[in-house]
Order: structure tokens, then C-alpha cells, then sequence
């Protein structure tokens, strides 16, 4: 029977679940990693980090490098495809003490893989064991990989990298079974996860179609993977790292929050972000994470259009008020 509970361990670091946030670019800033962190995510990781940027000190990688310590376990992500590079960027981000380093193979958006980057490292293997032999020998970190199945379906490459990944002394790899090509289309290829972990003797994270508790289990059931990314399935919904770990434990679903509920976790995000970044740009990254939110509350049209206008945090304070004292909000006094 397969042991839902259980302790992993990634090197010296010993994480206490199966259930890890995903990292995504634009979204897995420092306020949804604590939110996630909050309701249960074992483990989670900044957004992704370009080497070249990070050693040419550019401001926009050099704050998505910031993190707090009740952000921890936390990993640092980088991407690039210079095996040099990336270990001087390595040996940078070891400074600040993380608790992993993560390499990614998985991006597949073209301003990436145009510069051979992401994912598009999947075509050179060659390439990508030089970069991941250099970097776990140049930092004492545990190191781990977040890779694609393959950049195309005529190569499918996750097995040779595991066994790569293996021989260089990586602690995890994460595979989402899609192709680079492929983006988000289709269904993710689990069986692909599931002889990896069965010919590789490696620490393996499932990623790929992950939007419930239920999907936790069978991706475990199904794979025997060690742990469960979930990305797209915390947008607008953190409490499935909650719901998931519940149910992994006590095979029972917890409710989904109330309208209310799903208030409070969404204006306490907001709160977060404006913390880090002020009002303006804080409400700016959130719009989006707002809408996510909402998506599944009944008569929020009105709410939809105050989230997109609003410039002030107590513009969207009120206008969540009014939600839930009215079902359909009036108009938001300016």
C-alpha cells in the first residue's frame, strides 16, 4: 500500500509532505509563496531566475532573488544554457542561503528557448550534463532539475536525463510530462513519470494537471512519484495544499471555503503583496491573481470590473464588502 505520509529528504533537508508549489514565472512571487506556505506547501520556489541576468546584476533578477524566512524550505530557480554562467550564477545564489537550487529544462515560452534556454536545453543533452555535473559540484546546496518529457514528441528524453541527473548527484527532478512544443495542450503523459521513477533511483516530483486533492492521489497512486508539484491548480485557489495534505492523511475532503472565505484569503494576498511592493505595483501584480479568486463566485461581473479598475487597496476592501453584503455589488464609491 503506498505510504501517502512520509518524510523526504532532498540532501540535509527533510520535507514533512508530498505536496510542493510549483514554481511559475509572474506568479510565484515572495506573498503567494507565504500564502502556500501557509496552508501547507511543503516546499516552494522563487519565479525563474536568468544566470546572465543575475551576474550582470540586473534589478529585475536581482529582486526576484528576495525571500523570507517563513518562505522556507525555499529554492532558488535559474535558466540559461552557458554551463558557466549558471555555476558563477550558482555560486552567487548559495550566498544567500537558500535551501535548494533549481535548474529548469521545463520553460517552453519562446523568449526563453529562443536563446537555448528552458526547455530547448532538452536537445543537447550533452549540454545539459555539463551544466548540471558543474553546478552540483560548485555549491554544497542539494540541487534539483524541473524538466519537460522532451522538446518534441519524437524526443522524449525525461528517462535519459533522470539517469543523468542520477549519475551527477542531483537531489530531485521534477518532470511535467508535456513536450516543449506542446505548451499546456493536450494531457499531460503521466505514464512518462511513472517509468522514470520505475527504472531510476531518484527522488521524483509529478507535475502536470494537478487542480484537486483527488488528482494528488492518483498522480501518487498512478506514478509512485515521490511528490506532486501543483501550478496552474493554486491559481486563485492556495488552500489546495490544505486540502490536499488532508486528504492524503485522512483520505476525506475537506469543504472548499465559503464566498466568504475565499475573501479574506484573497484580500490577506493582497495585503501580502502591497507589503512588498507598495500599493501601486502590488495591486498591479495582483489584478490577475484577484480574478483568479473570484472565478468560481456566483453574480461577480460587477466585482470583476471594480478588481480591474481599482487603484487603491480600500477601493477593493469595499468592493469585496459590498460582494458579500449584496450578492451583486453596487457601485464602489471612488
Amino acid at each position: 500500500m503506498f505510504n501517502y505520509i512520509v518524510v523526504m529528504k532532498l540532501g540535509n533537508l527533510n520535507l514533512s509532505s508530498r505536496v510542493i508549489l510549483a514554481p511559475m514565472a509572474g506568479v510565484t512571487d515572495s506573498a503567494f509563496r507565504i500564502l502556500a506556505r501557509s496552508f501547507g506547501a511543503v516546499l516552494t520556489y522563487t519565479e525563474m531566475i536568468s544566470a546572465d541576468g543575475l551576474i550582470r546584476q540586473n534589478t529585475n533578477s536581482l529582486r526576484l532573488l528576495y525571500f523570507k524566512p517563513e518562505e522556507r524550505p525555499i529554492g532558488v530557480q535559474l535558466y540559461g544554457s552557458d554551463p558557466e554562467k549558471l555555476t558563477l550564477a550558482a555560486k552567487l545564489v548559495e550566498k544567500l542561503k537558500p535551501d535548494l537550487i533549481d535548474l529548469n529544462f521545463a520553460c517552453p515560452v519562446k523568449k526563453v528557448t529562443k536563446k537555448n534556454g528552458g526547455v530547448a536545453v532538452l536537445k543537447d543533452l550533452g549540454l545539459l550534463k555539463r551544466i548540471v555535473s558543474s553546478v552540483v559540484k560548485s555549491v554544497s546546496l542539494p540541487v534539483t532539475l524541473k524538466i519537460r518529457s522532451g522538446w518534441d514528441a519524437e524526443n522524449i528524453v525525461a528517462l535519459k536525463v533522470a539517469e543523468i541527473a542520477s549519475d551527477c548527484g542531483v537531489s530531485a527532478l521534477a518532470i511535467h510530462p508535456r513536450t516543449g512544443k506542446s505548451l499546456f495542450k493536450g494531457k499531460a503523459n503521466w505514464g512518462i513519470i511513472k517509468e522514470v521513477k520505475s527504472k531510476v533511483n531518484l527522488t521524483i516530483f509529478g507535475s502536470g494537471d494537478i487542480f484537486s486533492p483527488q488528482d494528488v492521489k492518483e498522480m501518487l497512486d498512478q506514478t509512485g512519484c515521490d511528490g506532486v508539484m501543483i501550478g496552474r491548480g493554486a491559481l486563485g485557489n492556495p488552500w489546495i495544499f490544505n486540502r490536499a495534505n488532508h486528504y492524503l492523511e485522512k483520505n476525506e475532503l475537506l469543504p472548499e471555503p465559503s464566498e466568504k472565505e475565499v475573501v479574506e484569503i484573497a484580500l490577506r494576498h493582497l495585503s501580502l503583496s502591497i507589503q512588498d511592493s507598495g500599493e501601486y505595483y502590488g495591486i498591479l501584480k495582483m489584478r490577475k491573481h484577484l480574478l483568479w479568486y473570484i472565478r468560481n463566485l456566483s453574480h461577480n461581473q460587477e466585482l470583476r470590473k471594480r478588481i480591474i479598475s481599482a487603484e487603491k487597496y480600500e477601493e477593493l476592501k469595499k468592493a469585496f464588502e459590498l460582494y458579500l453584503s449584496s450578492g451583486v455589488p453596487s457601485r464602489v464609491e471612488q
